[in-house]
């Protein structure tokens, strides 16, 4: 069974999702991949409005692609998630519900989102120009000078993933 799920979505409703579980999203996720979770992590720490809130947040791990004349973004496929795992738990405390990629998560990062109720999602890797038919609206909204990997609002219906960590630690990588 595929659950429907609207987002932003808060902490208690990111508890309710199990590893394993297919999801279709429905809402408003933002990209950002390492370049601009360190700015952002730089920028509050100094102080500095941030373009985004990162309460209840659902972040994309990606860069998309161009968009060709009459499409609202090119290819959109997962960046390795990993290479946020410097930065998630601290993402997580200021209130980030949700982390789409792909690829595993280490220790640190699992215990984040047991205390914080996140939760982790997989988005298809090689899939880009699929889950491209997903977004229905993109706007830069941060960090333009950064292209590919300035953070993008997206308007997405029916974005599918798998919850691959959930909030309680249950980790299909390791089952």
């Amino acid at each position: 069974m595929t659950k429907h799920i609207q987002i932003p979505m808060t902490n208690e409703e990111a508890r309710t999702l199990k590893a394993g579980e297919r999801v279709l999203l429905t809402g408003t996720m933002y990209t950002a991949r390492d370049a601009a979770h360190k700015r952002i992590v730089e920028e509050v720490k100094q102080g500095k409005e941030i373009p985004i809130s990162l309460k209840n947040v659902a972040i994309y791990y990606a860069g998309p692609a161009p968009a060709k004349p009459g499409q609202v973004i090119g290819s959109c496929g997962p960046t390795t998630s990993g290479r946020m795992d410097a930065y998630a738990p601290w993402m997580m405390e200021q209130g980030q519900t949700v982390m789409i990629g792909k690829g595993l998560r280490n220790q640190k990062v699992i215990e984040a989102m047991k205390e914080y109720g996140s939760t982790y999602l997989t988005a298809i890797g090689g899939a880009g120009a699929l889950l491209s038919k997903c977004v229905k609206k993109m706007e830069c909204v941060g960090y333009a000078e950064l292209g590919a990997e300035a953070i993008y609002k997206l308007e997405v219906e029916e974005f599918p993933v798998i919850v691959t960590i959930d909030s309680e630690g249950n980790n299909l990588y390791i089952r």
